[in-house]
Protein backbone atom coordinates (compact mmCIF):
# COMPACT_ATOMS: atom_id res chain seq x y z
CA UNK A 1 0.00 0.00 0.00
CA UNK A 2 1.12 3.29 -0.73
CA UNK A 3 0.58 5.73 2.03
CA UNK A 4 1.81 9.45 2.00
CA UNK A 5 2.60 11.12 5.09
CA UNK A 6 2.56 14.88 5.28
CA UNK A 7 5.09 16.23 7.87
CA UNK A 8 6.62 12.99 7.97
CA UNK A 9 9.62 14.24 8.94
CA UNK A 10 8.30 15.71 12.29
CA UNK A 11 7.96 14.00 15.70
CA UNK A 12 5.34 11.89 15.44
CA UNK A 13 5.51 12.15 11.35
CA UNK A 14 8.98 10.26 11.67
CA UNK A 15 7.78 7.62 13.37
CA UNK A 16 4.45 6.37 11.60
CA UNK A 17 7.03 5.90 8.64
CA UNK A 18 9.38 4.18 10.18
CA UNK A 19 6.87 1.47 11.49
CA UNK A 20 4.47 1.91 8.31
CA UNK A 21 7.93 0.83 6.29
CA UNK A 22 8.71 -1.68 8.69
CA UNK A 23 5.26 -3.55 8.38
CA UNK A 24 5.90 -3.19 4.41
CA UNK A 25 4.27 -0.54 3.26
CA UNK A 26 5.41 2.01 0.68
CA UNK A 27 5.49 5.14 3.25
CA UNK A 28 6.74 8.39 1.66
CA UNK A 29 7.50 10.97 4.08
CA UNK A 30 6.68 14.80 2.40
CA UNK A 31 7.19 18.36 3.24
CA UNK A 32 8.90 21.12 2.14
CA UNK A 33 12.39 19.44 2.66
CA UNK A 34 11.58 17.66 -0.75
CA UNK A 35 9.43 19.78 -2.26
CA UNK A 36 5.92 19.60 -1.13
CA UNK A 37 4.67 22.61 0.74
CA UNK A 38 0.82 21.89 1.62
CA UNK A 39 0.20 26.07 2.36
CA UNK A 40 0.81 26.34 -0.95
CA UNK A 41 -0.46 22.81 -2.39
CA UNK A 42 3.17 23.09 -4.56
CA UNK A 43 4.37 19.21 -5.05
CA UNK A 44 1.01 17.71 -3.17
CA UNK A 45 -0.65 16.13 -6.73
CA UNK A 46 3.06 14.46 -7.57
CA UNK A 47 3.37 13.19 -4.37
CA UNK A 48 -0.33 11.57 -4.13
CA UNK A 49 -0.34 10.08 -7.37
CA UNK A 50 -0.98 6.16 -7.27
CA UNK A 51 -1.51 6.88 -3.46
CA UNK A 52 -3.84 4.77 -1.23
CA UNK A 53 -3.95 6.45 2.02
CA UNK A 54 -2.75 10.28 3.07
CA UNK A 55 -1.97 10.79 6.56
CA UNK A 56 -1.98 15.07 7.67
CA UNK A 57 0.91 15.12 10.68
CA UNK A 58 2.15 18.79 9.73
CA UNK A 59 1.65 21.72 12.28
CA UNK A 60 2.32 25.15 12.24
CA UNK A 61 5.47 27.21 12.33
CA UNK A 62 3.50 29.47 14.82
CA UNK A 63 0.31 28.91 17.26
CA UNK A 64 -0.38 32.23 17.40
CA UNK A 65 -3.14 34.48 14.90
CA UNK A 66 -3.22 34.64 11.91
CA UNK A 67 -0.40 32.45 11.34
CA UNK A 68 -2.17 29.20 12.86
CA UNK A 69 -5.48 29.30 11.47
CA UNK A 70 -3.79 30.60 7.87
CA UNK A 71 -1.40 26.86 8.09
CA UNK A 72 -3.88 24.53 9.11
CA UNK A 73 -7.14 26.24 7.14
CA UNK A 74 -4.79 26.62 3.68
CA UNK A 75 -2.98 23.30 4.49
CA UNK A 76 -6.02 20.63 5.38
CA UNK A 77 -8.09 22.54 2.38
CA UNK A 78 -5.13 21.88 -0.44
CA UNK A 79 -4.67 18.47 0.82
CA UNK A 80 -8.58 17.79 0.92
CA UNK A 81 -8.38 19.18 -2.70
CA UNK A 82 -5.41 17.11 -3.76
CA UNK A 83 -6.77 14.17 -2.14
CA UNK A 84 -10.32 14.15 -3.85
CA UNK A 85 -7.82 14.23 -7.51
CA UNK A 86 -5.56 11.53 -6.90
CA UNK A 87 -8.90 9.29 -5.11
CA UNK A 88 -7.44 8.72 -1.48
CA UNK A 89 -9.01 5.84 0.03
CA UNK A 90 -8.21 7.44 3.48
CA UNK A 91 -7.17 10.54 4.82
CA UNK A 92 -5.84 10.66 8.14
CA UNK A 93 -5.41 13.52 10.31
CA UNK A 94 -3.95 14.15 13.43
CA UNK A 95 -5.66 16.70 16.18
CA UNK A 96 -5.63 17.14 19.82
CA UNK A 97 -7.80 15.96 22.87
CA UNK A 98 -10.09 19.29 23.91
CA UNK A 99 -10.11 21.43 20.21
CA UNK A 100 -13.26 22.49 21.30
CA UNK A 101 -13.00 22.63 24.57
CA UNK A 102 -10.35 25.53 24.80
CA UNK A 103 -11.75 28.17 22.22
CA UNK A 104 -9.75 31.27 24.02
CA UNK A 105 -6.77 29.22 22.81
CA UNK A 106 -5.51 30.36 18.85
CA UNK A 107 -4.17 27.20 18.32
CA UNK A 108 -6.75 25.07 20.13
CA UNK A 109 -9.51 27.00 17.70
CA UNK A 110 -7.15 26.45 14.68
CA UNK A 111 -7.03 22.33 15.14
CA UNK A 112 -11.24 22.46 15.92
CA UNK A 113 -11.57 24.42 12.53
CA UNK A 114 -9.27 21.77 10.77
CA UNK A 115 -11.00 18.71 12.27
CA UNK A 116 -14.60 20.60 10.78
CA UNK A 117 -12.90 20.43 7.20
CA UNK A 118 -11.67 17.10 7.87
CA UNK A 119 -15.20 15.72 9.01
CA UNK A 120 -17.10 17.78 6.42
CA UNK A 121 -15.41 16.89 3.25
CA UNK A 122 -16.35 14.27 1.08
CA UNK A 123 -12.89 12.37 1.54
CA UNK A 124 -12.79 8.73 3.68
CA UNK A 125 -11.07 10.32 6.86
CA UNK A 126 -10.47 9.57 10.10
CA UNK A 127 -9.39 12.08 12.72
CA UNK A 128 -6.70 10.71 15.59
CA UNK A 129 -7.23 13.25 18.59
CA UNK A 130 -4.36 12.49 20.58
CA UNK A 131 -3.66 13.97 24.43
CA UNK A 132 -0.45 16.27 25.01
CA UNK A 133 2.67 14.12 24.03
CA UNK A 134 5.26 13.37 26.50
CA UNK A 135 7.69 14.83 24.71
CA UNK A 136 6.39 18.70 24.95
CA UNK A 137 5.24 17.99 28.29
CA UNK A 138 8.99 17.29 29.56
CA UNK A 139 10.18 20.66 27.78
CA UNK A 140 7.48 22.89 29.41
CA UNK A 141 9.10 24.02 32.59
CA UNK A 142 8.96 27.42 33.25
CA UNK A 143 11.99 29.71 32.57
CA UNK A 144 13.66 30.99 35.91
CA UNK A 145 16.64 30.30 38.17
CA UNK A 146 17.07 29.72 42.21
CA UNK A 147 14.12 29.71 44.56
CA UNK A 148 11.74 31.42 42.11
CA UNK A 149 8.68 30.25 42.46
CA UNK A 150 7.11 28.24 39.39
CA UNK A 151 2.79 28.88 38.93
CA UNK A 152 1.52 25.93 36.66
CA UNK A 153 -2.51 24.87 36.69
CA UNK A 154 -3.20 22.14 38.74
CA UNK A 155 -6.26 20.67 36.37
CA UNK A 156 -5.88 16.97 34.93
CA UNK A 157 -3.70 15.98 32.02
CA UNK A 158 -3.28 12.21 30.32
CA UNK A 159 0.25 12.64 28.25
CA UNK A 160 1.15 10.10 25.79
CA UNK A 161 4.19 8.52 24.06
CA UNK A 162 4.69 10.14 20.38
CA UNK A 163 5.65 6.62 19.29
CA UNK A 164 2.13 5.18 20.90
CA UNK A 165 0.56 7.48 18.76
CA UNK A 166 2.40 6.83 15.83
CA UNK A 167 1.68 3.31 16.22
CA UNK A 168 -1.95 3.66 16.63
CA UNK A 169 -1.93 5.99 13.46
CA UNK A 170 -0.22 3.18 11.28
CA UNK A 171 -2.53 0.76 12.54
CA UNK A 172 -5.28 3.11 11.35
CA UNK A 173 -4.24 4.12 7.82
CA UNK A 174 -4.32 0.49 6.75
CA UNK A 175 -8.44 0.12 8.05
CA UNK A 176 -11.31 1.37 6.34
CA UNK A 177 -11.87 4.88 7.43
CA UNK A 178 -13.48 5.55 11.05
CA UNK A 179 -14.81 9.25 11.89
CA UNK A 180 -13.35 10.29 15.01
CA UNK A 181 -10.92 8.45 17.21
CA UNK A 182 -9.02 9.26 20.27
CA UNK A 183 -5.79 8.32 22.45
CA UNK A 184 -4.39 8.98 25.51
CA UNK A 185 -1.87 8.07 27.61
CA UNK A 186 -2.42 5.29 30.41
CA UNK A 187 -2.06 7.42 33.56
CA UNK A 188 -3.44 11.06 34.67
CA UNK A 189 -1.74 13.67 36.45
CA UNK A 190 -2.08 16.69 37.72
CA UNK A 191 -0.12 19.16 35.42
CA UNK A 192 1.62 20.76 38.12
CA UNK A 193 2.58 17.57 39.72
CA UNK A 194 3.78 16.25 36.39
CA UNK A 195 5.80 18.91 35.63
CA UNK A 196 7.68 19.32 39.01
CA UNK A 197 8.19 15.80 38.57
CA UNK A 198 10.44 16.65 35.45
CA UNK A 199 11.67 19.51 37.40
CA UNK A 200 13.13 17.13 40.25
CA UNK A 201 14.55 14.83 37.37
CA UNK A 202 16.83 17.68 36.18
CA UNK A 203 17.26 18.51 40.22
CA UNK A 204 15.82 21.97 39.45
CA UNK A 205 13.99 22.18 43.42
CA UNK A 206 12.28 25.93 42.97
CA UNK A 207 9.04 25.73 44.54
CA UNK A 208 5.51 25.18 42.12
CA UNK A 209 2.69 27.17 42.97
CA UNK A 210 -1.18 26.17 41.80
CA UNK A 211 -2.22 28.96 40.03
CA UNK A 212 -5.27 28.41 37.95
CA UNK A 213 -4.81 31.47 36.28
CA UNK A 214 -2.12 30.52 34.24
CA UNK A 215 -2.56 30.08 30.81
CA UNK A 216 -2.41 27.34 28.37
CA UNK A 217 -1.44 27.87 24.96
CA UNK A 218 -3.39 31.48 25.86
CA UNK A 219 -6.62 29.66 27.26
CA UNK A 220 -7.25 29.25 31.19
CA UNK A 221 -7.86 25.33 31.56
CA UNK A 222 -10.51 23.92 33.19
CA UNK A 223 -10.18 20.88 35.20
CA UNK A 224 -10.44 18.39 32.49
CA UNK A 225 -10.42 19.73 29.40
CA UNK A 226 -6.97 18.46 27.83
CA UNK A 227 -8.54 14.55 29.19
CA UNK A 228 -10.00 12.20 26.86
CA UNK A 229 -13.24 10.53 26.51
CA UNK A 230 -14.27 7.05 27.99
CA UNK A 231 -13.29 4.33 25.24
CA UNK A 232 -10.41 6.64 23.85
CA UNK A 233 -7.36 4.18 22.82
CA UNK A 234 -4.42 3.54 25.76
CA UNK A 235 -1.01 4.25 25.31
CA UNK A 236 0.99 1.66 26.51
CA UNK A 237 3.70 3.54 27.79
CA UNK A 238 3.57 4.81 31.27
CA UNK A 239 5.14 8.65 31.83
CA UNK A 240 8.26 7.21 34.18
CA UNK A 241 9.43 4.57 31.53
CA UNK A 242 9.87 7.25 29.31
CA UNK A 243 11.38 10.06 31.10
CA UNK A 244 14.22 7.58 32.60
CA UNK A 245 14.54 6.62 28.48
CA UNK A 246 14.58 10.35 27.89
CA UNK A 247 17.24 11.54 30.51
CA UNK A 248 19.20 7.85 29.93
CA UNK A 249 19.57 9.47 26.39
CA UNK A 250 18.02 6.10 24.74
CA UNK A 251 14.77 7.94 23.63
CA UNK A 252 16.11 10.62 21.65
CA UNK A 253 13.92 13.68 19.73
CA UNK A 254 14.03 15.05 16.76
CA UNK A 255 14.72 18.65 16.08
CA UNK A 256 10.88 20.29 15.66
CA UNK A 257 9.72 23.52 16.55
CA UNK A 258 6.89 23.52 19.08
CA UNK A 259 5.68 26.79 20.70
CA UNK A 260 5.88 26.71 24.73
CA UNK A 261 2.61 26.08 25.91
CA UNK A 262 3.12 29.03 29.04
CA UNK A 263 4.75 31.71 27.57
Amino acid sequence: MKIVIAGGHGLVGSKIVARLTAQGHDAIAVSRRNGVNTMTGEGLDIALADSDVLIDATNAPDFDEPVVFDFFALSTLNMLRASVRAGIRHYVALSVVGARRLPASAYFRAKDMQERLVLGSEVPHTVVQATQFYEFMANIIPPGQNKDPVRLPGAQVQPVAAADVAQLIAEIATKPPSSVVQIAGPESFRLNELVQWVMYSYQDYRPVIVDDDVVYYGAPLEERALMADQGAVPGETIFKDWLDGYLSGSVGLPTVHHPHPMR
